[in-house]
C-alpha cells in the first residue's frame, strides 16, 4: 500500500497521512506476510480482493467513459486487475463469487484519483508480497501469482506516472480534499470488506 511523501501542500502527502489509519486497517485485515500464511486463505483473499476490484473498476470505467482524456492520460486500461485476479483464484483452484462491496460513485477526476490512489498504491507493497509468497512451503514452487504486482519491473515508473498525473490535476484546479475523501471512502469500504479473511485467519478484524 501506499508510502508516498511529500512537502507541506502536497496532495500526495494529504493522501499518505489522511488514509493512515484506513491503510493499516487493511493491512492487518490481510496480513499476507503472515509466515503461516496458506493456500487455502490465500484463496479466500484473491475471491475478496477480486469481489473489490470488479466493482472499483466498474465505477472508474463510468469515470473513464466520461473523462476519455484523463483516463488515456493514466493509461487506465493497463491500470485494469480485475482479469489478473480472477486468474490468479483459477489457477489456485479458486473461484469468484458473484456479491461485491458497494461503492460510491465516481462522479469526476478527483474521486477517481482518490480511489486509484488505493488500488494503486497497492502495487508497492504487492512487490514484497510476491516475494514472500515465494518463501512458503504451501506455496513456493505454484502458481505465480499476477495480481499483487501487476507491471513488474515497470511498476515505479506506473506510480511515478500516477503521482505526476495527481499533483498536475490538484495544481490545475482540482480539488485536493475531494480527492483524500474518496481515497478514505475506498479504503474503508475494502477494509470492511476484507474483515472476514481477517477473521478466517483467527486474527481480529
Amino acid at each position: 500500500m501506499p508510502r508516498d511523501a511529500g512537502g507541506a501542500g502536497d496532495v500526495l502527502r494529504d493522501l499518505r497521512t489522511g488514509t493512515a489509519a484506513e491503510h493499516d486497517q487493511v493491512e492487518a485485515a490481510l496480513d499476507l506476510m503472515d509466515p503461516a500464511l496458506d493456500r487455502d486463505r490465500l484463496v479466500g483473499v484473491l475471491a475478496r480482493l477480486h469481489a473489490f476490484w470488479s466493482a472499483a473498476e466498474a465505477g472508474l470505467d463510468d469515470w473513464a467513459a466520461r473523462h476519455h482524456a484523463d483516463a488515456a492520460a493514466l493509461d487506465w486500461a493497463r491500470r485494469r486487475r480485475t482479469g489478473l485476479y480472477a486468474a490468479d483464484l483459477s489457477a489456485l483452484g479458486g473461484s469468484a463469487g458473484d456479491d461485491r462491496p458497494d461503492l460510491p460513485s465516481v462522479d469526476g477526476t478527483d474521486e477517481a484519483l482518490g480511489r486509484l490512489y488505493v488500488l494503486e498504491g497497492s502495487t508497492l507493497g504487492g512487490t514484497f508480497i510476491d516475494r514472500h509468497l515465494a518463501t512458503l512451503p504451501g506455496l513456493a514452487g505454484g502458481p505465480r501469482v499476477r495480481a499483487f504486482s501487476p507491471y513488474g519491473e515497470d511498476t515505479g515508473a506506473m506510480w511515478a506516472a500516477f503521482r505526476r498525473f495527481t499533483r498536475a490535476h490538484v495544481d490545475g484546479g482540482g480539488d485536493a480534499g475531494r480527492v483524500v475523501a474518496a481515497a478514505r471512502q475506498t479504503f474503508a469500504v475494502l477494509a470492511e470488506w476484507c474483515a472476514p479473511a481477517a477473521r478466517a485467519a483467527g486474527a481480529s478484524a
